[in-house]
Protein backbone atom coordinates (compact mmCIF):
# COMPACT_ATOMS: atom_id res chain seq x y z
CA UNK A 1 0.00 0.00 0.00
CA UNK A 2 2.83 2.52 0.38
CA UNK A 3 3.00 4.97 -2.30
CA UNK A 4 6.81 6.20 -1.30
CA UNK A 5 5.67 9.97 -0.42
CA UNK A 6 5.25 9.84 3.20
CA UNK A 7 7.53 8.91 5.73
CA UNK A 8 7.29 4.89 7.03
CA UNK A 9 5.76 5.80 10.81
CA UNK A 10 3.04 8.02 8.87
CA UNK A 11 2.17 6.02 6.03
CA UNK A 12 1.77 2.79 8.60
CA UNK A 13 -0.54 4.92 10.46
CA UNK A 14 -2.45 6.11 7.27
CA UNK A 15 -2.73 1.94 6.27
CA UNK A 16 -4.05 0.77 9.72
CA UNK A 17 -6.56 3.82 9.60
CA UNK A 18 -7.58 3.03 6.31
CA UNK A 19 -7.66 -0.72 7.20
CA UNK A 20 -10.33 0.15 10.17
CA UNK A 21 -12.29 2.62 7.95
CA UNK A 22 -13.01 -0.82 5.10
CA UNK A 23 -13.66 -2.74 8.28
CA UNK A 24 -16.63 -0.20 9.36
CA UNK A 25 -19.60 -1.70 8.02
CA UNK A 26 -22.10 1.26 9.11
CA UNK A 27 -19.60 3.72 7.35
CA UNK A 28 -20.19 1.33 4.34
CA UNK A 29 -23.73 1.33 4.33
CA UNK A 30 -23.61 5.00 4.48
CA UNK A 31 -21.27 5.12 1.55
CA UNK A 32 -23.36 3.11 -0.28
CA UNK A 33 -26.70 4.89 0.21
CA UNK A 34 -25.10 8.44 -0.79
CA UNK A 35 -24.40 7.47 -4.72
CA UNK A 36 -25.15 9.22 -7.25
CA UNK A 37 -28.99 8.48 -8.67
CA UNK A 38 -29.92 9.19 -11.84
CA UNK A 39 -33.14 10.84 -11.19
CA UNK A 40 -32.25 14.49 -11.26
CA UNK A 41 -33.07 17.04 -8.36
CA UNK A 42 -36.07 18.77 -8.58
CA UNK A 43 -34.35 21.72 -7.21
CA UNK A 44 -31.61 21.50 -9.41
CA UNK A 45 -34.06 20.91 -12.44
CA UNK A 46 -36.14 24.20 -11.38
CA UNK A 47 -32.83 26.44 -11.00
CA UNK A 48 -31.89 25.22 -14.15
CA UNK A 49 -35.33 26.18 -15.92
CA UNK A 50 -35.49 29.10 -13.96
CA UNK A 51 -32.01 30.46 -15.15
CA UNK A 52 -33.06 29.20 -19.23
CA UNK A 53 -32.20 32.12 -21.46
CA UNK A 54 -33.26 31.81 -24.87
CA UNK A 55 -31.77 33.25 -27.79
CA UNK A 56 -33.65 34.78 -30.68
CA UNK A 57 -33.03 31.94 -32.85
CA UNK A 58 -34.36 30.12 -31.08
CA UNK A 59 -37.94 31.51 -30.43
CA UNK A 60 -37.84 32.51 -34.20
CA UNK A 61 -37.89 28.62 -34.76
CA UNK A 62 -40.26 27.78 -31.85
CA UNK A 63 -42.76 30.43 -33.02
CA UNK A 64 -42.60 29.37 -36.89
CA UNK A 65 -43.17 25.59 -36.02
CA UNK A 66 -46.09 26.66 -33.59
CA UNK A 67 -47.81 28.84 -36.24
CA UNK A 68 -46.89 25.75 -38.91
CA UNK A 69 -48.57 23.56 -36.52
CA UNK A 70 -51.75 25.54 -35.55
CA UNK A 71 -52.79 26.09 -39.70
CA UNK A 72 -51.75 21.96 -40.16
CA UNK A 73 -54.21 21.44 -37.43
CA UNK A 74 -56.80 23.83 -37.90
CA UNK A 75 -56.67 22.53 -42.31
CA UNK A 76 -56.38 18.76 -41.27
CA UNK A 77 -58.01 18.39 -37.78
CA UNK A 78 -55.48 15.46 -37.18
CA UNK A 79 -55.43 14.61 -33.43
CA UNK A 80 -51.13 13.84 -33.92
CA UNK A 81 -51.09 17.46 -35.47
CA UNK A 82 -52.95 19.27 -32.62
CA UNK A 83 -50.99 16.98 -29.79
CA UNK A 84 -47.97 18.14 -31.26
CA UNK A 85 -49.00 21.87 -31.49
CA UNK A 86 -50.54 21.60 -27.73
CA UNK A 87 -47.43 19.79 -26.72
CA UNK A 88 -45.26 22.86 -28.54
CA UNK A 89 -47.06 26.09 -27.84
CA UNK A 90 -46.23 26.36 -23.73
CA UNK A 91 -42.46 25.96 -24.57
CA UNK A 92 -42.97 28.72 -27.53
CA UNK A 93 -44.73 31.29 -24.60
CA UNK A 94 -42.47 30.40 -22.05
CA UNK A 95 -39.73 31.07 -24.12
CA UNK A 96 -40.79 34.48 -25.85
CA UNK A 97 -41.63 35.28 -22.22
CA UNK A 98 -37.91 34.89 -20.83
CA UNK A 99 -36.93 36.84 -24.11
CA UNK A 100 -39.23 39.50 -23.65
CA UNK A 101 -38.07 39.33 -19.27
CA UNK A 102 -34.32 40.00 -20.56
CA UNK A 103 -34.89 42.48 -23.20
CA UNK A 104 -36.40 44.65 -20.57
CA UNK A 105 -33.53 44.06 -17.78
CA UNK A 106 -35.78 42.30 -15.21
Amino acid sequence: MSIGRLPENEQRILDEMERALRRDRRLDRKLRTHRVSRRPDPARVLARLAGYRPRVWTVAVLVAVSAGLMVAGIVTSEPGVIWAFAAIWPLTMFAALRLMCRWCGS
